[in-house]
């Protein structure tokens, strides 16, 4: 235990600004561990949307796709993604370039990953009852006993070191422990960064989401359980993906500046035109939003007594932000319960995991510097063309480029991971391979 005074103790009041998953899972997490400890502590969970109503009013900006790694690491948390919940199982990829599509299934043949809705859904839909993932996320919290305030924080100030938080049209309220779980898109987060702990959000990108209606038999028959990937060679598209939903499919865009020329010149484009039905055009009033999402981590994400997690602190390289928010969650949790919430222990237990996370994005900056280059060349798209197609074709076959690409484009596993499996001698040597044998089958033509 820490032996700076700044520990867990019964009548503790802990503060937890936002409730997606961020804040939903800290919640949880420390609520059951301080009853394992024989703690008994209050916790506010400050969040004004409700995640049951359609449309912006419970929406939280985000593509919706879990990872495999995540899903089997909340089953073991006991954590159960009902049919209310998963809009539809994703059993495949279909990777799309111009030099042809392949569709490559899940490494072990089997469903993990999961599209969802992190609200009520996109404007326009039927209420949900549980609010997609963040609603029920915050109803497990609510369960374990979180207090949810349904009010914005307008106002953070530090006196005698006790952090104060004064929520919209009500009065301050001192805490022993503040947790700040927001998303970039947040302008609240502006009001930590000028409360004088030194705090600096992390660097943003700008995206675009966008959510087409249709019926559930039509998205079963255009796009089935597979999410569509684009390799497409168009300036400043880093990924753009199309995510079946039950009755929606969403676009998920992801790059340097995002405008409505790219989404244009991306929509129009041929790959994608075969993917929806004939003679479809996108509607004017379609759901849709351009969110930044975080490219970087914060600086000094912990201080006395506050801690952020989830995008506000660290979060992963444009995939799997929802796993991200799960282990800087647990991680401050596991650290206020057991060790303390002083800036030391949290530096010394929880500062770890951030890093952890940080470093392998840095891995994945370099993984995604090399799919732009195979993006931009057509011999290189061809060879990666030809190396996946066979993999899945012919039986026996390892299928190294495929499960590579694979966890890159879901999140599935660790950046670090993926760049160790295409430094194989037997990945190289059969990416050289293909690029070699491409290029001499095009030329004979």
């Amino acid at each position: 235990m820490a032996g700076d005074g700044l520990q867990l103790h019964d009548g503790c009041r802990i503060c937890v600004v936002g409730g997606g998953p961020a804040g939903s899972f800290f919640s949880k997490f420390l609520l059951e561990m301080a009853q394992d400890v024989g703690l008994d502590v209050k916790l506010d969970l400050y969040e004004p949307r409700d995640f049951s109503q359609p449309g912006p009013a419970g929406c939280n900006m985000c593509g919706g796709i879990i990872s495999e790694s995540l899903a089997q690491a909340l089953a073991t948390e006991g954590i159960k993604l009902g049919p209310g919940v998963v809009q539809r199982t994703i059993d495949s990829y279909c990777l799309h370039m111009d030099v042809g599509d392949v569709a490559i299934a899940t490494p072990r043949r089997e469903k993990r990953i999961a599209s969802l809705h992190r609200g009520g859904g996109p404007s326009g839909s039927p209420q949900c009852e549980l609010g997609g993932l963040d609603g029920h996320l915050l109803k497990l919290a609510r369960e374990q006993g979180a207090n949810w305030i349904r009010k914005r924080v307008d106002g953070v100030c530090l006196s005698d070191g006790l952090p104060s938080i004064k929520p919209q049209n009500g009065e301050a309220t001192t805490y022993d422990l503040v947790v700040v779980a927001l998303g970039v898109n947040s302008s609240a987060l502006k009001l930590f960064e000028s409360a004088g702990i030194r705090y600096k959000s992390p660097r943003v990108s700008k995206t675009y989401i966008c959510e087409f209606c249709f019926s559930r038999d039509l998205v079963g028959r255009e796009l089935g359980y597979s999410m569509h990937v684009f390799l497409l060679n168009l300036p400043r598209l880093e990924f753009a993906a199309l995510i079946p939903k039950g009755g929606y499919v969403t676009l998920c865009m992801l790059g340097e500046d995002i405008d409505k020329d790219l989404v244009k010149a991306f929509i129009d484009s041929r790959e994608v035109r075969q993917c929806m039905p004939p003679n479809w055009e996108p509607p004017e009033d379609m759901c849709h939003c351009s969110p930044k999402i975080a490219i970087g981590s914060a600086e000094r994400p912990f201080a006395d007594r506050i801690v952020f997690i989830g995008d506000s602190g660290t979060t992963r390289l444009y995939k799997d932000g929802i796993g991200a928010a799960y282990r800087t969650a647990k991680a401050a949790a596991r650290t206020a319960v057991l060790y303390g919430f002083s800036e030391s222990s949290l530096r010394q237990h929880y500062w770890p995991v951030c890093q952890s996370i940080a470093r392998d994005n840095a891995i994945g900056r370099l993984v995604f510097a090399v799919t732009r280059q195979i993006q931009k060349h057509h011999f290189a798209r061809r060879a990666l063309w030809r190396m996946v197609s066979k993999e899945q074709r012919i039986a026996g076959t390892q299928p190294r480029m495929s499960t590579v690409l694979w966890d890159t484009f879901t999140g599935s596993a660790p950046y670090s991971s993926v760049l160790m499996r295409t430094l194989h001698p037997a990945f190289v040597g059969r990416f050289v391979w293909e690029l070699t044998a491409g290029n001499l089958a095009a030329q004979w033509k």
